[in-house]
């Protein structure tokens, strides 16, 4: 049996024919308004919901087949809306400015570390908090932690030094085999150790724009092969921080108040490099601002400069190398060069050395030549003392030789002079020599008229000097008399 078509299904029909005429017509869909906007092809207007694209994790937008150009999503993972280009052949992210870390943490001052820290704390077996590699962990707050703090190459990071807080009330804070970076925080711990990090030299540690107040022992940092500092002011410790064995140490710009006691910085061990620029030392009591008196070894260089030392306390600004390689009156070995406040400028640049021969009037040194005219050229000889040395030696005492000590090759000047009585008429030439090869360039002649004749000539001469080379004056008889000469005074210069 055939139905016969009703009244009410022509006219839904008639209805329905008419609207898809004018969506053929306008091209238009307005939901939530009857009057889409004119260059809308879909208007959904609301004030109190929202739309949704489709939501779906990066595994299932990459497992779209073949997206059409222009097919937009929001990846639920990275938490930002992707499109595809069919022009790249990839998803493009729909993003304004930076897009989000996705390894990041931040910790706040009213934060359960159990809670927060629940991965951390079971990696670090229920001992110690091992932070996840490559991680950034934001302190808000003042954050007390119970256990010590691995950083595992992670990131530490406070937005401001005075608000943002990591302390504990004793043993250690941060401490383990692993490098990292710490930043724009204050680093408490009263009754122990901020640092107890010893680790390998393909690890590094930053540490920047922060502040150690009020604890036990800032600790001890061994073994890295980068350690850098930068701009972190030290306040009311009981005792400083312990370098050894480190590369790399980099040190810019700390500032230690007098409110500080111990020793405030102390090298140990064996070094690449190290510099120490920048910041100031305030010493009083019975407190050392920098501590060498381990003798550190430099395999290359040292440099402390534009550091400020202070404070009632002066012998206790720099507490020197002892023993082989040091100098009177100064503090370091030629492995450095210094050039701070309050202390002795020590460096290549500033060798000096000098010797003297000076004996009583009517009296001097001999010094023989052989029979033949021109002579051989011999070494003046004589007792010398010396009342400079810095970079300089006497190579184990031997008279009137200058032996260079510093490590950078470098021009110096010569100067002095020498007097010396004749056997005969005669005329006579000096030399100054370096690894007893005469300079010949910077020969100088004198000639005496009769017996007991004295001639007073100046030296004068410029060498490139390398460490270990030694600087003497030598002489040669041309004509006269084939006796002695004798040198009653004779002074060199070398700076």
């Amino acid at each position: 049996m055939i139905n016969k078509p009703t009244l009410q299904n022509h006219k839904t029909f008639l209805l329905l024919f008419f609207f898809l005429l004018t969506l053929a017509g306008n091209a238009q869909i307005g939901i939530g308004t009857t009057t889409p906007n004119a260059t809308s092809i879909l208007d959904i207007t609301s004030t109190t919901k929202g739309m949704l694209t489709p939501r779906m994790t990066t595994v299932q937008r990459n497992a779209i087949a073949t997206p059409a150009d222009g097919l937009t999503v929001y990846d639920t993972d990275l938490k930002v809306f992707y499109y595809y280009s069919t022009g790249t052949s990839a998803w493009v992210p729909i993003i304004s400015g930076v897009p989000g870390r996705i390894n990041f943490k931040r910790i706040k001052s009213t934060d359960n570390l159990a809670t927060v820290l629940a991965t951390e704390l079971a990696n670090g077996g229920g001992t110690k908090y091992l932070l996840t590699a490559n991680t950034l962990y934001e302190i808000n707050g003042s954050v007390v932690f119970n256990l010590p703090i691995d950083l595992n190459n992670a990131y530490v990071q406070g937005l401001d030094a005075n608000e943002d807080v990591i302390s504990k009330a004793n043993g250690n804070l941060f401490e383990g085999a692993n490098g990292g970076s710490i930043r724009g925080v204050t680093l408490v711990v009263p009754n122990g150790l901020v640092f107890n990090l010893t680790g390998a030299a393909t690890q590094n540690l930053i540490f920047r724009d922060s502040i150690v107040a009020g604890s036990n022992t800032v600790g001890t940092i061994s073994g890295f092969g980068l350690v850098f500092l930068s701009i972190v002011n030290y306040s009311g410790n009981a005792n400083g921080v312990t370098y050894n064995n480190i590369t790399q140490l980099l040190l810019s710009n700390t500032a230690w108040f007098g409110n500080n006691q111990g020793v405030y910085e102390k090298l140990t061990g064996t070094f690449t490099l190290v510099e120490k620029q920048g910041g100031f030392s305030q010493v009083e009591g019975t407190a050392v601002g920098f501590d060498v008196s381990a003798n550190p070894t430099i395999n290359g260089d040292a440099v402390l400069e534009s550091v400020v030392f202070t404070g009632a306390t002066t012998a206790g600004y720099v507490k020197p190398y002892t023993g082989t390689g040091t100098f009177t009156g100064y503090n370091f070995t030629n492995s450095w060069t210094v050039r701070a406040a309050g202390i002795p400028t020590e460096g290549d640049a500033n060798a000096v050395g000098d010797f003297a021969i000076d004996y009583p009037v009517g009296s001097g040194a001999a010094t023989s030549f052989t029979t033949t005219n021109p002579s051989n050229t011999v070494k003046v000889l004589g007792t010398s003392t010396s009342a400079n040395l810095f970079r300089f030696s006497t190579d184990g005492g031997i008279s009137n030789r200058l032996k260079y000590l510093g490590k950078k090759k470098r021009i110096f000047q010569i100067v002095g002079s020498i007097s010396f009585q004749v056997p005969a008429a005669g005329t006579y030439i000096i030399y100054v020599a370096k690894n007893t090869a005469v300079i010949s360039q910077y020969k100088i002649y004198g000639r005496g008229q009769v017996n007991g004749d004295i001639i007073v000539l100046p030296l004068n001469a410029s060498t490139e000097l390398v460490n270990g080379d030694i600087v003497e004056v030598y002489a040669q008889r041309y004509t006269g008399g084939t006796a002695d000469i004798i040198v009653p005074n004779m002074t060199l210069t070398i700076r």
